[in-house]
């Protein structure tokens, strides 16, 4: 493909997912929450490579890699965070910024619920999601070892974070952990085992659509998700929120790494 149809094929892939988060943000009006937008991230970029799909005409092999690794991880992530949002209600993030920018700005629940949740989440998954969009433009080269090794971090994410978020789950069912910290498993070696095993998916598909020259240009995508989830709204807001409510997370967080799995440090 030339430069002019790849810029064409971006563009008609941001205008779609725009149009999808729109309309879903007029359900978040009759719900008055938008904290189901969390299932849809993943589902968001699933549809973009979906998109992708049938209008391009890169390596076969490549391009069926790439649409099933994000769908098994995009089905995968996508029913554990609806189910959450169903078990559990409005999520306090979301609730707080809304009412911060109803205070500060006089927005009103469906102005701030569009331009601060619905329209930034459409873009950014846009973003995210370039490796498989680029990756499946190009039919030169064939995938080859790079790609292959990008398959198999993408395989250990999933496992990594499907694990994690299998242990959480079991750990709050059990009401005799109410206000404990979860510091065994694989929460024993990162405190976000969860979002660890997310950036490794990303990256891996990076590496498979890396070997394509328009490919490697989507390495804005997985830099982009490490950074939100190491710097900007994963690990900084997740546990400003876990420190009001359990006495023992500070130790939990001098002994255990943020991100990366590392052994825990003695008391």
């Amino acid at each position: 493909m030339s430069l002019t149809e790849i810029a064409a094929l971006l563009g008609l892939n941001l205008a779609l997912i725009v149009v999808v988060m729109v309309g879903l943000w007029t359900v978040s009006l009759r719900l008055k929450d938008v904290s189901f937008i969390d299932a849809v991230w993943p589902m968001g970029m699933l549809l973009l490579a979906l998109a992708t799909f049938p209008r391009t005409e890169g390596d076969p092999i490549r391009k069926w890699l790439l649409l099933w690794l994000v769908g098994v991880w995009a089905l995968r992530l996508g029913w554990h965070l609806f189910r959450r949002w169903r078990a559990h209600g409005a999520d306090g993030r979301y609730v707080d910024l809304l009412g911060r920018l109803e205070r500060t700005r006089g927005m009103g629940f469906g102005k701030a619920a569009l331009l601060a949740v619905f329209l930034p989440q459409a873009v950014l998954a846009w973003l995210t999601s370039l490796p498989v969009q680029l990756g499946q433009v190009a039919l030169e080269p064939a995938i080859g070892w790079i790609g292959w090794i990008g398959a198999g971090l993408a395989v250990i994410g999933i496992g990594f974070e499907s694990i994690g978020d299998a242990q959480l789950t079991a750990f709050r069912k059990d009401p005799a952990n109410k206000g404990k910290v979860l510091d065994t498993g694989l929460w024993r070696w990162t405190r976000h085992p969860n979002y660890f095993g997310d950036a490794c998916v990303w990256w891996g598909l990076y590496l498979i659509a890396a070997e394509t020259g328009p490919g490697v240009w989507a390495i804005a995508g997985p830099l982009f998700l490490t950074f939100t989830l190491t710097k900007w709204s994963g690990i900084g807001i997740t546990e400003k929120a876990i420190h009001g409510t359990r006495p023992g997370y500070a130790d939990y967080v001098r002994r255990t790494s943020a991100f990366i799995p590392w052994p825990p440090k003695k008391a």
